[in-house]
């Protein structure tokens, strides 16, 4: 089992954190403010990041899998090199992100 599943940091202030490399698959990250932090290559397959706030962060080369973006906030992200095959970014602003070969296929 994936301990990282039950972790609940939903509307937490993450603003600028480290996170590269993380596991943070199956977590609960809605609503949080993730602007500016570094998420680089962290694992966040399955996790829920509707609504948060991923303005300016670097989530290049990040596992997205499955995960919840809805509403989430990506003005400016870079994502480039992420996996978001299966993602649900429905509502998602994504002005601006750098998306540059970002893999939305299995």
């Amino acid at each position: 089992q994936n301990p990282a599943a039950k972790v609940d940091l939903s509307g937490s202030d993450l603003r600028y954190a480290d996170l590269d490399g993380a596991n943070l698959s199956g977590a609960n990250l809605s609503g949080a403010n993730l602007s500016g932090a570094c998420i680089y290559k962290a694992n966040l397959s399955g996790a829920n990041l509707s609504w948060a706030d991923l303005s300016g962060a670097d989530l290049s080369d990040a596992t997205l899998t499955g995960a919840a973006l809805s509403g989430a906030n990506l003005i400016g992200a870079d994502i480039s090199g992420a996996n978001i095959f299966s993602a649900d970014l429905d509502g998602a602003n994504l002005t601006g992100a750098i998306m540059e070969a970002t893999n939305a296929a299995q």
